[in-house]
């Protein structure tokens, strides 16, 4: 490459406090970025790829983790040995950051506009409140966003994901910095949005010149956008190249296990399953809002989320329930477990309609209905024992103590946890570990039904393969029927026997997994597998090498 890199790490070692269960987040690592390349970051979760590019920022946690030896050299400059004011007028101006997840980045009370302005302020350019005003509509209409003066004047909350993460790109933009760092920026988002931002990266970065860093552990989007490839493992990198060298001949033994446990689009044929249904689903309803006029005079408005849903599950048989963000499939899945009320239709489990049951008709039904949720993090007590967590719900339904607790113990072994793991808390797991703590919380009740909700979305590669296998091991052994509700197309074709595709909370097409990603018949189903990052990289046959 005959440019000149505008950011050279040198032997880089990020230290962690004694107690960690590791010296260094990031040892020794080196690389270059150069302007007008994206350069890929990729690894598992604790690999060092997001602390690598904290440390450029300037954004460590000091004093308990530091850079205790190398260079990060920008503009002539180590600037892993400047003062933090000094750090403050680079941030932003010069190497520009859009992080995982908007809606914790953005402050949910202030609009966009205000968040925008601050970042003229914050570097203190004299400009005009005019001034201000024009760059920001120019900003927003730059990413993409439909009527830029009413989204500037929006809160984040009113906004849709994909819209949140424009915001962000566009906050790190406005000053037009050489280096751009994406931190996960596309993990959340369904297809069709993933597919819009990663295009927008890649022709902002291409008409302004910029080098990119882009973290991330989707090897799809890998294919999609990278020129270049590294691979960390552990905090340091095991292997770097192009990125055709990288998905194509990968060398490292753990890159070809990352590569090799990348799901395939294609779905396989499966034998049509034809046991028993548990649960069907006709005519389902459900709205949000009203059109009355509120108390200052504004008309509500009513949002069609499930829009007459028919569907039905089998013993054994997994449903896959697939769209992008709003088009009621989450939604479908509350409802089928009460967790919201549905405005009309049919909820047959087992022979009983139970949308009609009142809640404490509903008490012992529930047990048999359990929900995995997305959020490993959010959705497990942070201040109770795991033990506690697990036994909780048998325990309300009048199991002893003891026994539920034996039964704990048989399914944490089952999804891959040692019994110690009851008597610690949350906090000491990793966000797959959490998610197999789910799965045992679930399985629990014994129930007959499990609804995985975006299960794995927040999961690495890796991780996620085995959570995935676990889940159809788990299916088979119990006879469970399985409604899994995603947006990743590539999860959806490995582990599901049925789909269901969801648009504005219409089921458009439904039909067998290979018939719906082989012969699509609904121009929105066509759509969504076009929308797939990296749908023309086929994940090569690693059969017979050696595998991490």
């Amino acid at each position: 490459m005959t440019k000149e890199a505008i950011l050279k790490i040198s032997n880089l070692t990020v230290s962690l406090p004694e107690r960690a269960e590791r010296p260094f987040a990031v040892e020794d690592v080196s690389f270059e970025v150069y302007p007008g390349e994206i350069l890929c970051i990729v690894g598992e979760s604790g690999s060092g790829k997001s602390m690598s590019s904290n440390a450029v920022m300037g954004l460590l946690p000091k004093p308990f983790v530091y850079i205790s030896q190398g260079e990060i050299m920008f503009e002539g400059r180590d600037i892993s040995k400047i003062s933090d004011r000094e750090m403050q007028a680079i941030r932003g101006s010069k190497i520009g950051m859009i992080f995982q997840e908007p809606m914790t980045a953005l402050n949910p009370v202030m609009r966009v506009n205000k968040q925008l302005q601050e970042v003229f302020s914050s570097h203190h350019l004299k400009l005009s409140k005019a001034e201000i005003k024009t760059k920001i509509i120019e900003m927003l209409d730059d990413v993409g966003l439909p009527d830029p003066e009413i989204i500037g004047n929006s809160y984040p909350f009113e906004l849709s994901g994909g819209q949140r993460q424009r915001v962000m790109i566009a906050m790190a933009l406005a000053l037009q910095p050489k280096i751009l760092i994406a931190d996960e920026p596309t993990t959340a988002l369904d297809v069709t949005t993933q597919a819009q931002i990663l295009k927008l990266i890649a022709e902002l970065q291409e008409t302004r010149d910029m080098g990119v860093i882009f973290i991330t552990h989707d090897f799809g989007v890998v294919a999609e956008i990278a020129d270049r490839v590294i691979v960390m493992q552990m905090g340091k990198i095991v292997e770097q190249g192009t990125a055709e060298q990288i998905l194509n001949r990968p060398e490292h033994p753990y890159t070809r296990k990352l590569i090799a446990t990348v799901p395939h689009l294609g779905a396989q044929k499966k034998e049509p399953v034809t046991s028993d249904i548990v649960v069907s689903v006709k005519g389902l309803n459900k709205i949000y809002g009203s059109e009355t006029t509120g108390l200052f005079g504004k008309k509500g408005r009513v949002v069609h989320a499930s829009r007459d849903v028919d569907l039905e599950i089998r013993k054994g048989e997994t449903l896959g329930l697939v769209g992008e963000s709003g088009s009621g499939k989450s939604t479908v899945g509350r409802c089928i477990i009460r967790l919201h009320d549905s405005n009309s239709g049919i909820i047959d489990f087992e022979g009983t309609d139970i949308l009609k049951l009142s809640n404490s008709e509903m008490m012992p039904f529930r047990k048999h209905i359990q929900m995995i949720f997305q959020d490993p993090y959010a959705s497990l007590n942070p201040r109770r024992k795991i033990g506690d967590i697990i036994t909780e719900g048998p325990t309300i339904h009048g199991i002893p103590k003891a026994v539920s607790w034996k039964r704990a113990e048989e399914l944490l072994e089952i999804v891959g946890l040692s019994k110690i793991a009851l008597k610690r808390y949350p906090h000491e797991f990793s966000g797959g570990q959490r998610q197999r703590i789910g799965i045992a919380r679930a399985l629990a009740m014994d129930p007959k039904l499990l609804i995985a909700d975006e299960a794995v979305s927040a999961l690495d590669v890796s991780v996620q393969s085995q959570v995935l296998d676990l889940l159809d091991e788990i299916k088979t052994e119990m006879d469970l029927a399985m409604l899994f509700v995603t947006h990743d197309l590539r999860v959806a074709a490995q582990v599901c026997d049925k789909i269901a595709v969801m648009r504005f909370g219409e089921i458009v097409e439904y039909g067998n997994t290979y018939d719906v990603f082989h012969n699509p018949q609904h121009d929105y189903t066509k759509s969504l597998l076009e929308a797939v990052p990296g749908k023309a990289w086929k994940v090569p046959d690693l059969s017979g090498l050696e595998i991490a």
